[in-house]
Order: C-alpha cells, then sequence, then structure tokens
C-alpha cells in the first residue's frame, strides 16, 4: 500500500448469498469491529434486494454500500436488470463491474464492461472495475497480456478526470472461491502492470493515485502479508466478507 498517494479499500463482495434479514444483521455485527479504522475505505457490495436494508443498517458508521452489476442503458425492455439510477436512488454508491463470474456465467464481455462502467460514472456511482486471467492464461504466460487488454478496453472513452471515480480490482480467476491464492509477490505484480497500463494511458499521477486491489481469496490469514505489497492496495473479498469477524480483522490489517 501506498497511502500518500491513494486510498486503501477493503471492499466485501457477498455474490449471492444473505436475505435482507440476514444482512441486517451482519451489519449490525461489523460495525463497532469496523469503527474508528478509517485509514482505509469498508465497502459491502451486496445483492439488489439488500441494498435498501445495508444502507440503513449502515447508516451512522463508516460502512459504505454497493451493488454487484448495472446495466448499461438507463432504462428499457431488459427484463430483469438495474439502471444505474435505481440504485442511486436506493442509497448504492458503488458497483462492481466485470467480475470474473459475470463474465463467466452471464456472457459479459469487454465491451459490455465498459459499456458498464461508462453507464455507472455517467449517473454518478463509484466504479470497482475488475480484470484478471484464467488458469489456462496464466499457465501460457499470457496474464500481462489479457489483464492489460481487459483494463485498456474496460476503460475506453474514460478520462483523468472520471478515473477519480474508478477502483480496480485484480482478480486472478484460478484463485476466485478455489483456495488458492496468488502468492503477495504475484499480486503485486500484476497489480503493478496494470498500474503501468494507468501510467502510460493517463500519466503517472492518475496512475500513483488509482486504488487497485487483489481479488483472489483474500482471507484473514493472508491478507496482512498480500497488503504489505506496494501495489496491492486493498482487497475485493468474498466469503470471508459474509464473516463480521473474519472482515473486521482484514480491514484491521488494512489499517
Amino acid at each position: 500500500m501506498n497511502r500518500q498517494t491513494r486510498n486503501t479499500v477493503i471492499a466485501g463482495n457477498w455474490k449471492m448469498n444473505l436475505t435482507p434479514s440476514k444482512a441486517k444483521a451482519v451489519i449490525e455485527e461489523l460495525k463497532p469491529l469496523v469503527a474508528g479504522k478509517d485509514n482505509c475505505t469498508t465497502i459491502l457490495c451486496v445483492p439488489f434486494v439488500d441494498i435498501a436494508t445495508a444502507v440503513e443498517a449502515a447508516k451512522g458508521s463508516n460502512i459504505k454500500i454497493g451493488a454487484q452489476n448495472v446495466h448499461f442503458e438507463e432504462k428499457g425492455a431488459f427484463t430483469g436488470e438495474i439502471a444505474a439510477d435505481m440504485l442511486l436512488e436506493i442509497g448504492a454508491e458503488y458497483v462492481i463491474i466485470g467480475h470474473s463470474e459475470r463474465r463467466q456465467y452471464f456472457g459479459e464481455t469487454d465491451k459490455t464492461v465498459n459499456q458498464r462502467v461508462l453507464a455507472a460514472l455517467k449517473a454518478g456511482l463509484k466504479v470497482i472495475l475488475c480484470v484478471g486471467e484464467v488458469l489456462e492464461e496464466r499457465e501460457q504466460d499470457i496474464t500481462a497480456e489479457i489483464v492489460s487488454m481487459q483494463t485498456k478496453i474496460a476503460l475506453l472513452n474514460v478520462d483523468e478526470e472520471m478515473m477519480k471515480n474508478i477502483i480496480i480490482a485484480y482478480e486472478p480467476v484460478w484463485a476466485i472461491g478455489t483456495g488458492k491464492v496468488a502468492t503477495a509477490e504475484q499480486a503485486d505484480e500484476v497489480c503493478g502492470i496494470i498500474r503501468n497500463v494507468l501510467s502510460a494511458k493517463y500519466g503517472n499521477t492518475v496512475a500513483e493515485a488509482t486504488t487497485i486491489q487483489y481479488g483472489g481469496s483474500m482471507n484473514a490469514a493472508n491478507s496482512a502479508e498480500l497488503l504489505s505489497k506496494v501495489n496491492v492496495d486493498g482487497g475485493l473479498i468474498g466469503g470471508a466478507s459474509l464473516k463480521a469477524a473474519d472482515f473486521a480483522v482484514i480491514v484491521g490489517n488494512a489499517q
């Protein structure tokens, strides 16, 4: 982490877990555990049906609430989709875009990820943009090429001012939900590759100001080592974010 130029961010991705009542209970348990830990931004990205409840439960705390996806059109005949202004009106501040599970299971492409990023930023949401390689791509030694390409396409028509509202999460797809974790050195290396892409596109000032998280099975046990690396500015946390005590340990390690 480098707090001199950028924010540290720990964000939980609850995926398709927890009903509104259970969401409220977890947030109520978490609030005192992270109270006063303001050296990093703490975010919970929850299922759509939980957002309003989560926003209400998090009032008066340092916990921010986000969504897990957003559609790229403002309105229309898109059954089951959610527009950016809908998220804003119920209190969401952040949104995850381009998560590997959205790409793998729901057909999202680099192009539609870019469209979603632009729609979210236009509406006033802050974006957590996910990029990362699958196991086959890592084994073929093309991680740098894949992650660089995903980053460049996702940020098409995103200018320097808009970058102030973007967090990038490097999520090696082979380490999500598998229990496998990139070494701290691997995580730092790829986050550094992403930062170099930003430097080439926007200049060093923007690159050094952009928060880049690690998002592959970070947990209470391994977070301190991962967060010690200069290019790892936080974590996008999956399973560990469902347990208040575990998530609080990660936030504490980010302090």
